[in-house]
């Protein structure tokens, strides 16, 4: 199981850096800016618990921002680790259907914990909303499932 762990944990950090690297791009080549639901599901959040970003004006900004990345590579190696658990555990799909799995998983945790917040509703969404948001997360999904199967070439079972 430790295996499984680090596995994907290594994996989830690599397409961690991927769907980053895809998204990057996308704004880039569009000119697009920044998408501001990481910091607004840290203030959705906030508002729910017992706990609150401290300080004021651009310091506390900085760290909702910051938060809000921390939240993506937190969803991202986390979800690599449970597809390396489950890798360790026998499921091994044909690659392109992992890969495809392993994004779909990615990009629906997020959007439901979006969606659960009130930080956006994806039914609202236009087709360009989900092709940004699929893509970076197929890239993710791919990069994810072939670090683990790299990984797992030469061990035993």
């Amino acid at each position: 199981m430790a295996t499984g762990i680090l596995a994907g944990a290594v994996a989830g950090a690599a397409g961690t850096a991927a769907l980053n690297a895809v998204t990057y791009a996308d704004m880039a080549v569009r000119g697009r800016g920044g998408s501001d639901t990481p910091e607004q599901s840290v203030e959705a959040m906030e508002e729910r618990l017992p706990l609150s970003v401290p300080g004021e004006g651009r310091a506390r900004e900085n760290r909702v921002s910051a938060l809000g990345s921390l939240s993506g590579i937190v969803t991202g190696v986390g979800i690599g680790v449970v597809f390396g658990v489950l890798r360790r555990a026998g499921l091994r799909p044909p690659a392109p259907v992992g890969a495809i799995l392993v994004g779909l998983t990615a990009m629906a945790s997020t959007n439901a914990s979006m969606a659960s917040l009130g930080v956006s509703d994806p039914r609202d969404w236009s087709v360009s909303d989900w092709l940004s948001d699929l893509v970076p997360h197929l890239a993710y999904g791919t990069v994810t499932y072939g670090a683990l199967a790299a990984l797992d070439q030469g061990r035993p079972d």
